[in-house]
């Protein structure tokens, strides 16, 4: 039965156990809840967000309003708007794993908006949703190809938060703030942002004093973050982050989320209960061999159980929802390998999650990356599970990066980075672009950082420097941080072009981070999650400091654009793109390339799929000038062209296509340090 507070007139139906959520319909809400092992469930309405008590409190009780784990009702006369939160009544048993506590009120796990308190000492309260009301205007996610595809990393606060980024309060570090920097993202060629997380998210999770900024302490999988609003009203997110993929999606713009599915911010057995804890806290986490313990493989206190039925369905469901209704594009699943851990904790060669995810039909088209590791070990970059699937190539990044600080034994694996890493990725036909190619990403240093710091400077965390990686393959070039001295200055710039020729020019998709095109820099910060200032924020003033650099990136990106460059309109294996693009491996003397120990250099001749033109890069991470003998450029007269020198100041760093000097056939020299990029145009 119900015993309610309910007003004169109100009869509560028993409403439907699916779907989960509250949804609206014609004359009122259904509302549904998991809640295994709970004996009442209490749903609490109130009048507005920041009411302490509810105005009316529907007890479900009974087999009439709880169908086996479900608890439901049918509630009339409310609309969408209605906010809303549960009590939920049960054993307070740690030692069985169960932790109910029916005087917290409670989010709604499949809750679509939150009503957020204005001070700590207030609850967080669901609001109901009608999610077909907004106006898309035509809009549909972009569905483009990986082969065309260049990632922008990016954090929203980040970057338009600082005074200089021209965008005004309350715009300033909001999604609308990001709508008026398109413009930018366009001139670069970025065809797809990569937006840290956007779920809510707890901002407190970080050592005292101090915010989270990066957002990897979820609370919802369904709401956008408020913190990224113009305004308080519970619903603003939910519209404003659905504006910014509109307009992103004008400008040819795909988004792609950065999820959390591997923990919450509910922390271990001493944190904060908001939701899952409190309604059927064995499901939704993996507990340790004492059930009151929970099992951390995240590094972040708690593990989300992704593998029961239960969660993977919220996690499908989630993933679906920002489909649909966001219209997003893509996710990048942090700690992917987290999900491939069954309810032991051990991986599993065939993760129910993994498979629910890649053969979603709901879901085919949409751009899937893991971020193939977490943070007790386990390491899948090249094995990860699933036929659709991308992953950052964690390798790429390490092997580049000590390839150019000049590390013995490197040359052999940087070759295969550039052509697409088939040493890891040249098995089960995998595509060319399973390699997501990158040098930085938020964890770690910035680009300017990576050649400016051999050690980390973390001590604004308040971790007395022990947080973040110290192993980093970075090296500062002769000087640790800001310098003027011009030869180191100038050392740095030419590794920053040489990062990015390898990186832009590599077979895959690649993926730079924010303002590394205008040498954005932390201060040798490498884990700036608690930083939440212009440490972390990008300052615009470095555009016009560094338009030489950025001029350099966005030409890179303009060829790897042309249509012509690899792949002439079609998806290929990996195994394809190699053998139609004729690579040729040479050391400083054709044909004879260098893979020993000792060896820091190399060079490599690529012929383009359409046989319309021909590159060769000569790569020298030596101290020293080194000169390389030239392969024939092509049959006939035709003659090589320098077109990328970085050890060239701007605008001869990169010339036009057509304007490049031409080389003779005995050879050229490479500076030390530094990249040479030669080019033909071949007989039609």
């Amino acid at each position: 039965m119900v015993t309610s507070t309910l007003p004169v007139g109100w009869t509560v139906a028993p409403g439907s156990s699916a779907p989960l959520g509250a949804t609206p319909g014609a004359g009122g809400v259904n509302f549904s809840l998991y809640a295994k092992d709970a004996s009442l469930v209490e749903l609490c309405l109130f009048d507005g967000p920041e009411d302490g008590e509810p105005a009316v409190v529907v007890r479900l009780e009974g087999e009439r309003h709880r169908t086996y784990h479900y608890w439901h009702a049918w509630v009339p006369k409310l609309q969408p708007g209605q906010v809303y939160g549960y009590r939920v009544h049960g054993p307070q048993d740690p030692a069985r794993g169960l932790r109910f506590d029916p005087s917290l009120l409670l989010i709604d796990p499949y809750g679509l908006a939150l009503a957020i308190p204005a001070d700590s000492s207030g609850s967080m309260k669901s609001v109901v949703v009608d999610p077909e009301t907004y106006d898309w205007e035509g809009d549909e996610p972009l569905r483009r190809p990986a082969r065309d595809t260049v990632i922008y990393e990016l954090h929203v606060r980040g970057f338009t938060a600082h005074p200089s980024s021209g965008v005004a309060a309350p715009k300033a570090g909001t999604y609308a703030g990001l709508i008026e920097k398109i413009p930018y993202l366009q001139e670069l060629g970025i065809t797809a942002v990569e937006l840290l997380p956007v779920f809510q998210f707890d901002p407190q999770d970080a050592p005292a004093g101090l915010p989270n900024y990066w957002g990897y302490q979820p609370i919802s999988f369904f709401v956008p973050h408020h913190g990224y609003s113009t305004r308080r009203d519970p619903l603003a997110p939910l519209e404003e982050f659905r504006d910014l993929v509109k307009a992103l999606h004008r400008a040819g713009i795909e988004v792609i989320l950065d999820v959390v599915f591997n923990h919450t911010a509910e922390g271990d057995e001493t944190g904060r209960t908001f939701c899952y804890r409190g309604i059927a806290n064995s499901d939704y986490y993996l507990l340790g061999p004492d059930p009151s313990r929970y099992a951390d493989y995240t590094g972040c206190a708690n593990t989300l159980n992704a593998n029961n039925p239960v969660v993977r369905r919220m996690i499908r469901h989630s993933l679906r929802y920002w489909v649909e209704h966001m219209h997003v594009d893509g996710f990048r699943f942090d700690l992917a390998s987290v999900l491939d851990r069954d309810e032991t904790g051990e991986p599993s060669p065939l993760a129910p999650i993994l498979w629910d995810i890649d053969t979603d039909p709901v879901l085919a088209g949409t751009k899937l990356i893991a971020e193939a590791w977490d943070a007790a070990g386990l390491y899948q970059v090249g094995s990860f599970v699933g036929d659709n699937w991308q992953e950052w190539n964690g390798r790429f990044r390490d092997d580049v990066r000590r390839f150019l600080k000049g590390d013995a034994g490197m040359v052999s694996k940087v070759s295969q980075r550039l052509i697409g890493s088939p040493d890891i990725y040249g098995y089960e036909h995998r595509r060319a672009e399973a390699s997501v190619n990158f040098i930085t990403c938020h964890d770690g240093f910035t680009l300017a950082d990576l050649v400016s710091y051999n050690a980390k400077h973390n001590e604004a965390n308040g971790e007395a420097n022990r947080d973040g990686s110290s192993d980093n393959a970075s090296w500062n070039c002769g000087i640790e941080g800001p310098t003027q001295d011009p030869e180191v200055l100038a050392l740095r710039q030419r590794q920053l072009r040489n990062f990015f020729t390898l990186l832009l020019l590599a077979a895959g998709t690649p993926m730079l981070g924010m303002g590394d095109e205008v040498c954005r820099s932390q201060q040798g910060n490498n884990n700036a999650y608690c930083q939440d200032g212009p440490i972390s924020w990008l300052d615009w003033t470095l555009v016009e400091r560094h338009d030489d650099l950025r001029r350099f990136v966005r030409e890179l990106i303009a060829f790897r654009r042309r249509r012509d460059v690899v792949i002439d309109h079609q998806e290929l294996l990996l195994e394809d793109l190699l053998l139609r693009n004729q690579v040729t491996w040479h050391g400083v003397v054709p044909g004879q390339p260098d893979w020993t120990d000792d060896s820091r250099s190399f060079a490599v001749t690529v012929t383009s799929s359409g046989q319309r033109f021909r590159c060769h890069l000569m790569a020298n991470a030596w101290w020293e000038p080194l000169r390389f003998g030239l392969p024939p450029a092509a049959a006939g007269d035709r003659s090589w062209r320098c077109w990328i020198d970085t050890a060239q100041p701007s605008p001869a760093d990169i010339v036009a296509w057509a304007d490049g000097a031409p080389v003779g056939s005995d050879g050229c020299e490479v500076a030390a340090r530094s990249i040479r990029v030669l080019v033909v145009d071949l007989p039609a």
